[in-house]
């Protein structure tokens, strides 16, 4: 199978849906020229300005746009360049596209994908590296999907722009140059179906995004001390596969959530409390959420790294519930 970095998988998704089907627009601050990290690069050059769409600099404008775009027949997606100005658009996204079909009577669909990049890489300080994805997923009649590969990414893309409900796409920047096989063919990723990354039977860790990676390298660290752990990727936080989760707790009666979100009210805590009513008699062992201090992120690159939740917590957090502390 070939390679692609994360980016080029995302860029790749967006290319094949826009030449197969020509109601798929792109709107956004600078998309026409390759946006802030390059995604787009190309695009208008293959599809036309009229299709790749420079925006002013207005989040809650440029979503409602696409929200009466998507309600006239189109497929737009929209490029909000980091998920704390998403913020700008909750209006639109929360008391518009999220209830649309429900006012209407189910008469209108809303095909509408918004691409978000989020994370805490790079120094870029408290206004650009948050991560609140758990805000999004408190919306009933929004999807939200967070790809931690390259093929996962372009695979929940294709499956976000095809998809007639609104889904809030979210990159995460620090896994843009990441590389990963993709399938040949039309690859398209279900959206509501966690992935079972690493196989085990010990203990079972749920890592988001970046998360993932240190995850698999605590799995692969804890198998030479004969500790074996299951590791799950959501990879769709809305619809949650919560069977999939509950039945590896079933198996493991251990969970440790990963993810770089702050603590409080994170997806974590939602993930823990499906599991914690669906499989508290097989736990053997508090849940343990290894996620960041409930703090703005710092732009030192020294506070950064020590603020970011990785291997180390991650191996910590293993041996605590192996322990039952």
């Amino acid at each position: 199978m070939p390679q692609q970095t994360y980016l080029e998988a995302i860029r790749s998704g967006l290319h094949e849906e826009m030449s197969r089907d020509p109601s798929v627009y792109l709107f956004g601050e600078d998309v026409a020229l390759g946006g802030p990290f390059g995604v787009t690069n190309g695009l208008a050059e293959a599809f036309g300005k009229n299709r790749v769409v420079n925006t002013p600099i207005s989040e809650g404008t440029v979503t409602g746009l696409a929200i009466g775009a998507a309600t006239a027949g189109l497929r737009p997606v929209v490029e909000i360049m980091f998920i704390d100005f998403i913020t700008l658009a909750m209006d639109q996204l929360v008391n518009h596209a999220a209830k649309l079909h429900y006012m209407s009577g189910g008469q209108l669909k809303i095909p509408l994908t918004v691409r978000v990049q989020c994370g805490i890489s790079g120094t870029m300080g408290a206004h650009h590296s948050q991560s609140l994805e758990s805000w999004i997923t408190h919306v009933p009649g929004l999807k939200v999907v967070m790809p931690s590969t390259p093929a996962d990414a372009k695979g929940l893309l294709k499956a976000a722009i095809r998809d007639d409900n609104p889904v809030v796409f979210i990159e995460h920047r620090g896994l843009y140059w990441s590389r990963g096989a993709i399938a040949d063919g039309d690859h398209v990723v279900q959206i509501g179906k966690a992935s079972v990354v690493r196989a085990g039977d010990q203990v079972t860790i749920v890592a988001l995004a970046k998360m993932l990676q240190p995850a698999l390298e605590a799995a692969e660290e804890l198998s030479s001390e004969g500790i074996a752990a299951e590791v799950i990727d959501p990879r769709s936080l809305s619809p949650l596969d919560t069977e999939s989760i509950v039945a590896s707790v079933k198996k493991t009666t251990r969970l440790v959530l990963a993810h770089e979100a702050v603590e409080q009210s994170g997806i974590g805590a939602e993930i823990a409390a499906k599991v914690q009513e669906a499989a508290f008699y097989y736990l053997d062992s508090p849940i343990i959420r290894v996620a960041a201090p409930f703090a703005p992120v710092p732009a030192s690159p020294a506070l950064e790294k020590t603020f970011l939740p990785g291997k180390q917590r991650l191996m910590e957090a293993v041996h605590r519930v192996l322990s039952g502390a």
